[in-house]
């Protein structure tokens, strides 16, 4: 049997605390029909009020060590209380493979939000990047408490997006007022051109987004400046093209490629810089193990380097 679990994530004093305790007293979650384990990561000045539950069916466990998580410890956990449900409450400093990591096979995310304390969040940003970026990698919503009515939100709203497309924005302003993100995001690059001329520094942007929205560019036309890789694993006439992409820090970049189709493949070396055009065809594809984009070439030249070897998404 599934068990689904409720991840929420943020740094200290974000707010977590407080919408678990909202979350547990509210009869929508807390039906009272199974038990529901709490696993708290991490302990702040604000702390869960059991007698406020709606139903006296939750458990909580606290988990103050890291050793401690992991897979026999959290499924004994769960079968000592019984839970059909697992909320928590993660530790802001520890890394989300961890917990991913430690869960017991039969447990799934069902709900992955992140909280943030909108006057702290860009010191934690730009002392602690590789943190802010694991919170908001795979979170549904990231939701800014104690917003400032003045405040501008556009650098909350750039770190956000230059992260994950997909998350929504919501923010709670001093006087409970919530309010949702509109911000509009405009691709630095024409979809509905002839052909999309993608700059050296959006190929990172460009990516992301064929990955997201793959069946928007079937058909399409594109050319840009990458890098080449081949390998003997690849099928015939193809090879690999893409940039180096920075997610956060110097140990986190990796290589974001697409597989490219081309009869005189062969006259490819590895890692040569190339100006590559290209049909985009969205298909089943061996190389991913799935459907993708794969780049059917049109034109190819030698190129020299750009600027930087490497890009980002901010």
């Amino acid at each position: 049997m599934e068990i689904p679990v409720y991840l929420f994530t943020g740094f200290l004093d974000a707010g977590k605390t407080k919408f678990i305790q909202e979350t547990l007293t509210d009869e929508r979650f807390n039906d009272g029909k199974g038990n529901i384990l709490v696993l708290l990561c991490e302990e702040g000045e604000e702390e869960l009020d059991e007698s406020k539950f709606v139903h006296p069916n939750v458990a909580i466990e606290v988990i103050d060590d890291i050793e401690h998580l992991n897979k026999f410890e959290l499924a004994a956990m769960q079968k000592k209380h019984k839970a059909k449900k697992i909320v928590v409450e993660y530790n802001g400093m520890w890394t989300l493979d961890k917990f991913f990591e430690a869960m017991p096979s039969s447990w799934l995310i069902y709900q992955e939000m992140s909280f943030a304390d909108s006057n702290t969040y860009l010191t934690y940003n730009a002392n602690m990047r590789s943190l802010v970026v694991d919170k908001l990698n795979n979170c549904d919503a990231i939701i800014f408490n104690r917003v400032p009515y003045e405040m501008d939100k556009m650098e909350l709203h750039k770190i956000v997006r230059g992260i994950s497309r997909a998350a929504a924005i919501i923010y709670d302003h001093v006087d409970g007022k919530v309010q949702m993100d509109e911000i509009e995001d405009p691709l630095p690059f024409d979809i509905n051109a002839p052909i999309i001329e993608i700059a050296d520094t959006d190929y990172a942007l460009w990516y992301r987004d064929i990955t997201e929205e793959m069946d928007k560019y079937n058909g399409k036309t594109v050319k840009f400046k990458v890098m080449t890789a081949k390998g003997d694993h690849l099928p015939k006439n193809s090879f690999i093209v893409g940039r180096h992409i920075m997610t956060c820090c110097a140990d986190d970049i990796a290589f974001g490629g697409l597989l490219c189709e081309w009869e005189s493949s062969s006259c490819i070396k590895n890692k040569e810089w190339i100006n590559l055009t290209a049909k985009i065809e969205i298909k089943n594809c061996s190389v991913y193990g799935r459907v993708g984009p794969v780049l059917k070439a049109i034109n190819v030249d030698l190129a020299n380097p750009p600027t930087e070897d490497v890009v980002t998404f901010y």
